[in-house]
């Protein structure tokens, strides 16, 4: 049951991740716009969901990680993505745009995950 869970969240998140790549294609040489967008505003929904997943409390818990933590934003964000770009841009001649792109990707995702926590918490109070 537990791998049905992670599948079907997976599809969706794979999903909704081909459809921002075909809404922001990539243009080589510049800035990987969907692979970033899709990293930070997975990062601030993982924060969130975190929070109110933890809020539900037993029984729900493990159900809701797996579909939503592991599967749909599992399947949405993509580090290996983000890898290759970093890499692609720094050995196509943008060694500072690659470092800027990994700069604000890795700080960015960090800040938005806690963002998200925050988030989280006060929709737990409502």
């Amino acid at each position: 049951m537990n791998w049905m869970l992670v599948a079907a969240g997976g599809a969706v998140g794979s999903v909704a991740r081909y459809a921002l790549a075909r809404g922001l294609p990539t243009v080589p040489g510049e800035w990987p716009l969907a692979t970033m967008v899709a990293n930070l505003l997975g990062s601030f929904v993982i924060g969130v969901v975190a929070v109110l997943v933890a809020a539900r409390g037993a029984g729900h818990e493990e159900a809701l990680r797996l579909f939503f933590m592991t599967g749909v934003l599992g399947g949405f964000t993509t580090y290996s993505a983000f890898a290759l770009e970093t890499v692609t841009l720094a050995e196509g001649g943008s060694a500072l745009r690659a470092l800027a792109y990994l700069l604000a990707t890795v700080v960015g995702c960090a800040l938005l995950a806690q963002a998200g926590r925050i988030v989280g918490s006060f929709l737990t109070e409502i």
